[in-house]
């Protein structure tokens, strides 16, 4: 599989790719996961997508779209910050330069390449170490996130340790955890499926790191 990521698509293919990663996040978030998320037409999407966000996409062999994750700077506006301060030690998130908020985080487990029973799926470590391979490339080494404690087996299950900012509370439907994850070269050689593929390069300056 390939990853790719962009901010905003640079050919008609990213474009179609941004397209369909609205729609896979509709049919994870609100067809299976049940969670209250605005779906409008087939497309779920908030008001963090208007913050010019990098998008991580991994691509199957086909062209397929096999999973996404939406990055945004801990130091600006983020979901865990402002829509998740209940999972927080005091409400506050202690943000720094070098961190970066994963939301949004989903993959296309009906496709069946890189499906192996018992294992996880390789769309799941295809994003795993797209992720990584992005923040060593911009200078971010750890990241925060927002998730439920199934996904939190999984992390542990492959090796990646996720470590809570606070117990996990009960959100919707969901017993949600925050918690952050090492970006660094080890953890994404550990990962890294045996056909990754990427052209991830650093982002251009101003255009998201935000040091401030």
């Amino acid at each position: 599989m390939q990853v790719l990521a962009f901010s905003a698509p640079r050919t008609i293919q990213e474009a179609h790719l941004l397209h369909l990663h609205y729609q896979l996040r509709a049919r994870v978030f609100s067809d299976r996961l049940g969670w209250e998320v605005d779906v409008t037409a087939g497309y779920e999407s908030d008001g963090f997508d208007a913050l010019r966000p990098t998008y991580v996409l991994a691509i199957a062999e086909t062209g397929q779209l096999a999973g996404c994750a939406r990055l945004l700077p801990a130091l600006g506006p983020t979901m865990v910050a402002d829509v998740f301060p209940s999972l927080l030690p005091d409400g506050q998130l202690n943000g720094h330069a070098a961190m970066i908020e994963s939301s949004r985080f989903c993959v296309d487990t009906a496709l069946t390449e890189g499906r192996a029973d018992g294992s996880v799926h390789e769309a799941t470590l295809t994003m795993f170490a797209g992720i990584i391979e992005w923040c060593m490339a911009n200078a971010y080494t750890e990241i925060v996130t927002v998730t439920d404690l199934r996904f939190e087996r999984i992390l542990a299950r492959v090796g990646w340790q996720l470590h809570r900012l606070g117990e996990p509370k009960k959100i919707g439907v969901t017993m949600a955890v925050a918690g952050t994850l090492s970006a660094d070269a080890d953890t994404f050689l550990r990962l890294r499926p045996s056909n990754y593929r990427s052209e991830l390069a650093p982002c251009q300056p101003g255009s998201l790191r935000r040091n401030t």
